[in-house]
């Protein structure tokens, strides 16, 4: 094992892929597990203890040796691909001590690619993958997120408002190139690995943005929604990051794509 299980558990999901090792619903409503537990067959593949997943747990799987926890996101192809929602917390390289990764795996949204094999469970191939540093996804770990709520709304006075904050984050396929067909990870630039196993594919940046969110206000008489910022004191700075493959694995070349761009203060997501 490495210092970092990261290496290793990437290995496990290529060669499962490779294998023809499928996506198995629990049945026919399951649209949130299915993809989680065909990586939690991979940490079980490479035998490490960890613990648990759940509804309401983040990261979905945390190591008990390793200071290292997987968050993972299971996304229909063709379909969203821009963003996904992380319901009730950020993403973030570092959370609660542990390291965190974020696992970025899509399989067919075609039904006709589904294999049935009864009782209303149905099977799916792994059609790309990205094992990414959640520090590729957004660089502060000094953020903690908590939902509050005021009182005295309504005529009344008496319907509390909570606020439950939602965040949409862009996924690595819509900030990379390179990256679509193929399983590919992201790490930090200086991680070891090993050269005689892995290769480099791709050497990536991001920028930290000129201003940072602070707070936001929403007026109830408008319905408008206006964001509080302040500039960043690091604005400008590189964040380094290196796309990995086995050596087996495709050379194909990994870059930014440039398309994501910052959001404007006056364009918002609207609620469905």
């Amino acid at each position: 094992m490495n210092k970092t299980t990261c290496f290793d558990v990437f290995e496990k999901c290529v060669a499962a892929v490779q294998a023809g090792e499928l996506i198995e619903s629990a049945s026919s409503k399951d649209k949130e597990f299915h993809f989680q537990n065909w990586f939690q067959s991979r940490l079980q593949d490479l035998a490490v203890h960890f613990e648990g997943s759940g509804r309401n747990t983040y990261p979905d799987f945390s190591l008990v040796e390793f200071t290292e926890g997987y968050e993972i996101k299971g996304l229909a192809w063709p379909g969203r691909e821009r963003d996904y929602d992380s319901n009730s917390q950020v993403p973030t390289g570092y959370h609660n001590g542990r390291q965190i990764f974020y696992v970025f795996g899509r399989y067919p949204a075609d039904q006709n690619t589904h294999i049935d094999i009864g009782n209303g469970k149905r099977q799916y191939p792994v059609v790309d993958l990205v094992i990414c540093h959640g520090d590729f996804l957004n660089a502060d770990h000094h953020y903690v997120h908590k939902n509050k709520s005021i009182k005295g709304f309504g005529t009344y006075g008496d319907i509390m408002i909570r606020d439950r904050k939602m965040y949409v984050a862009p996924t690595p396929f819509a900030l990379t190139e390179g990256t679509t067909g193929l399983m590919t990870l992201i790490l930090p630039e200086g991680m070891e690995y090993d050269a005689d196993k892995f290769q480099i594919v791709g050497n990536l940046r991001r920028v930290e943005a000129d201003t940072l969110v602070v707070g936001y206000n929403f007026d109830l008489r408008t319905n408008s929604l206006t964001a509080d910022r302040i500039p960043n004191p690091k604005a400008g700075t590189e964040h380094k990051f290196v796309a990995y493959r086995l050596l087996s694995q495709s050379s194909k070349a990994v870059s930014m794509t440039g398309a994501v761009q910052p959001i404007d203060d006056n364009v918002g997501i609207e609620d469905e």
